[in-house]
């Protein structure tokens, strides 16, 4: 009587890496160079840009301010908060533009 032996079905495939899989695992990947992001990946990221800028403009306002009560003059720090708020205004414009190309696709 001859035993026959089982077969384990939970065998992993062994895939052989070699030069020529490897460049062609790459070419698949980058042919369209970018990763695609979710909407919601892109908002996030928004985010964080516009929390910096944010951040940045009011800190320059801010400045522009301190200087202003703390010099006799409002003409010394008034030069501050007009670059905050221009620095504001470019950042909204720049959002904008972004946002139009997304919507865009």
């Amino acid at each position: 009587m001859v035993r026959k032996r089982k077969v384990s079905r939970s065998r992993t495939k062994v895939r052989r890496v070699t030069a020529k899989s490897v460049a062609a695992s790459k070419s698949r990947s980058s042919r369209s160079g970018k990763r695609k992001m979710s909407e919601a990946q892109e908002f996030e990221i928004m985010k964080l840009v516009l929390d910096k800028f944010l951040w940045l403009g009011f800190a320059v306002m801010g400045f522009g301010m301190y200087q202003s009560l703390s010099n006799d003059s409002l003409v010394a720090g008034a030069w501050y908060m007009l670059a905050g708020a221009v620095l504001l205004l470019l950042f909204l414009w720049v959002i904008v533009k972004e946002y139009e190309i997304i919507e865009g696709k």
